[in-house]
């Protein structure tokens, strides 16, 4: 009898890290699972299952998880990627504009917790990885509430940690520095992305792919069996630096 694929699904699909996170585990052998409310603009591999829905309302997430079950008993990884910013001042940012970004970024990581959990007991145990940012512990002005829903979860990681043990599920973070996506590219004209690149120790802004690689290393437990609860940054050395560093 023919060993059963594992099963991944992650939030944010048709984004750069979403998608470059799709491809590595795809590439390794596992059906995936994506959750976007944007349409996946490439062709979705033929095993797997693209689901369009907005994460940041409780309804869709319901329907969403509804159509997860209907195509597997099991889940043997959950990445919760998908992201809003709102780049805004404090005193600017509407209590809309701060809810929109804590439903999307934090409660939607309550929910699928919630959700899949069984799944993820059915296939024996399992992991969530949790993207967060480094904004969650070095942040920049304008960007209030992306980090604090963004330090939230890393609380969330350590109580899903702690009550998920014994369930067999391991739960850990990552720590995007600046990357190649138009979250933030959109947002920094070219002057700015270059200044960025400097003010990292490699000299450059990250790719997708690098991360993606991170968030399965954090995802497998054949490579990080022994780990939970914990957050890795993967910044290119942004975060090592004093910021009275200067060129």
């Amino acid at each position: 009898m023919s060993e059963r694929k594992r099963v991944m699904l992650i939030t944010g699909a048709a984004g750069g890290v979403g998608k470059a996170t799709l491809t590595v585990f795809a590439e390794a052998g596992w059906r995936v699972i994506g959750v976007d409310r944007r349409p996946f603009d490439a062709a979705f591999p033929e095993d797997g299952l693209f689901i369009q829905a907005d994460i940041a309302v409780p309804e869709e997430v319901r329907a969403a998880f509804d159509k997860v079950k209907a195509f597997t008993p099991v889940l043997d990884a959950v990445i919760n990627n998908a992201a809003l910013q709102v780049c805004k001042p404090i005193l600017e940012t509407s209590i809309e504009e701060w809810d929109a970004v804590m439903a999307a970024n934090l409660r939607a990581v309550f929910l699928w917790a919630q959700y899949t959990h069984p799944l993820l007991v059915a296939a024996g145990g399992g992991a969530f990885v949790n993207v967060s940012s480094v904004h969650a512990v070095a942040t920049s002005k304008g960007v209030a509430s992306y980090a604090a829903s963004k330090g939230g979860i890393l609380a969330m990681t350590r109580s899903m940690a702690i009550e998920f043990a014994c369930d067999h599920i391991r739960t850990n973070a990552i720590l995007p520095g600046a990357v190649n996506t138009p979250m933030l590219t959109d947002h920094l004209n070219k002057e700015r992305l270059e200044n960025l690149a400097r003010r990292t120790v490699n000299g450059r802004v990250g790719e997708p792919e690098e991360i993606a690689h991170a968030i399965y290393f954090l995802a497998d437990n054949h490579q990080s069996s022994f780990m939970t609860g914990q957050s890795i940054i993967v910044d290119g050395g942004a975060t090592s630096l004093l910021s009275t560093e200067g060129e």
